[in-house]
């Protein structure tokens, strides 16, 4: 006996379209949830901003993380092999001093 599924209706406001910026994310976890922090850090900046909240379940969680191999896979299939900075990829690790000397005026 097979369940028949219907399908979801998702819609997208034109704020939520804008998306966030973020360029660090902060993942927590308890034993009944996932927290990500999404963080920009800006250059010369002493404090970094969380800029949204995101918590999952665990199985959601899990979700997401073959999502997100899954589609990092055909990104570097059709653009190329992302290097990290321990693959020797030059990118700096963090903190990210975005190649200031700091907040000097």
């Amino acid at each position: 006996m097979s369940e028949k599924v219907n399908p979801i209706n998702i819609e997208l406001s034109d704020e939520v379209a804008q998306g966030i910026y973020s360029n660090l994310a902060v993942i927590t976890h308890s034993t009944s949830e996932f927290i990500i922090d999404f963080v920009r850090i800006m250059p010369g900046m002493p404090k970094a901003q969380v800029k949204t909240r995101v918590i999952l379940t665990p199985d959601h969680a899990k979700r997401l993380l073959l999502a997100l191999q899954d589609n990092m896979a055909k990104f570097e299939a059709n653009m190329g092999v992302i290097k990290l900075p321990e693959e020797g990829g030059g990118i700096p690790p963090f903190p990210i001093n975005f190649g200031t000397k700091g907040g000097e005026a």
